[in-house]
């Protein structure tokens, strides 16, 4: 890799961080010592980069700052194109036709144009769709998801035992055949797994979420690892 893509990739890899990132891991990254990923990141300064820190705590972009989409290598694109094609497959009709906008975007973006290479890349997903595919519920979700707004649902077991809750939506894992909903249960006063198709009614509630999400998210995760380390 020489300088000028070395320098690109640095930026990408700020881009990529929401947290300053220190100049030893940028430059494991990129496979240069320590002393010369310094010497990049005051010519990406000198450049005009909106690159903010300083050595010994971490560098990151300053916020607001728009970097337009580089040249895609073969398998960035081809990862792009499979990954946007997945979800293009799933049942949520509004992130399906968002992947959809977003290739064509990611094509147009491009100083070159990628249309024809994004429109055979030779990789297809293959989602065999269920019967019954719970189209509204998952933009619910996410919207409830998005505003930290709590989630009253009708759900049916396994039994068949009806409940209503108010739950906290936190993560929807996506199966290839069904979907299930991670969430803070205010009945249960702990984390449950929801299966989308067992959600017979849902509506948005006034009330809030009682803690951030990502805390939620966080606990959660600390949770699952704990479960599957018993299994």
């Amino acid at each position: 890799m020489d300088k000028t893509e070395r320098l690109f990739a640095i930026m990408d890899a700020l881009r990529r961080h929401r947290l300053p990132v220190t100049a030893a891991q940028l430059a494991e990254d990129q496979g240069v010592s320590v002393r010369t990923l310094y010497r990049d990141i005051q010519t990406l300064i000198g450049l005009g980069a909106p690159i903010e820190g300083e050595a010994g705590i971490g560098y990151m972009l300053r916020s607001g700052f728009f970097l337009p989409p580089l040249m895609f290598s073969a398998d960035e694109l081809e990862a792009l194109v499979l990954g946007a094609r997945w979800v293009e497959a799933q049942p949520d009709v509004e992130l399906s036709a968002a992947a959809r906008n977003a290739l064509g975007k990611i094509a147009t973006a491009s100083p070159e144009d990628l249309r024809d290479r994004i429109s055979d890349t030779g990789l297809w997903p293959v989602r065999v769709r269920a019967v019954g595919d719970p189209l509204p519920l998952l933009a619910l979700v996410r919207k409830a998801m998005r505003a930290e707004r709590a989630l009253r649902i009708d759900y049916e077991d396994e039994k068949g035992n009806a409940s209503a809750r108010e739950i906290w939506p936190v993560q929807i894992a996506f199966y290839e055949n069904k979907q299930i909903i991670a969430a803070w249960c205010t009945l249960r006063e702990a984390f449950r797994h929801f299966r989308t198709e067992r959600i017979v009614g849902a509506e948005l509630a006034d009330t809030r979420y009682g803690r951030r999400r990502v805390a939620l998210a966080d606990d959660w995760y600390v949770q699952w690892q704990e479960e599957q380390s018993r299994n």
